[in-house]
């Protein structure tokens, strides 16, 4: 293909209209994308967002095998993901 050609087919505007779309919306996939990113809850350990009674509330729930209610108390009280929350009551061990 020839540089003439080229630039004859580039300059046809469908597909810079095209081009342009498809700028714009990766930009806004983006902007989502960051925004989405920074309003999602952080880690509770990480922040210390966990109080004391909420962990013994948690291990009293661990311990008499309801473990579904102990993840969503903590899905309750820190805005963490279903998965997050899950690890996090696994991981969690009683105090000697």
């Amino acid at each position: 293909m020839t540089m003439k050609r080229y630039a004859l087919r580039m300059s046809n505007p469908i597909v810079i209209l095209l081009l342009t779309a498809v700028v714009v919306a990766v930009a806004i996939a983006l902007i989502v994308f960051a925004v989405r990113a920074a309003q999602r809850p952080r880690n509770a350990l990480v922040g210390g967002g966990v109080s004391p009674e909420l962990v013994e509330r948690i291990l009293e729930l661990k311990a008499s095998d309801q473990f579904d209610q102990a993840v969503f108390l903590v899905r309750g009280e820190t805005g963490m993901s279903h998965r997050a929350a899950a690890r996090f009551v696994r991981r969690l061990k009683p105090l000697a």
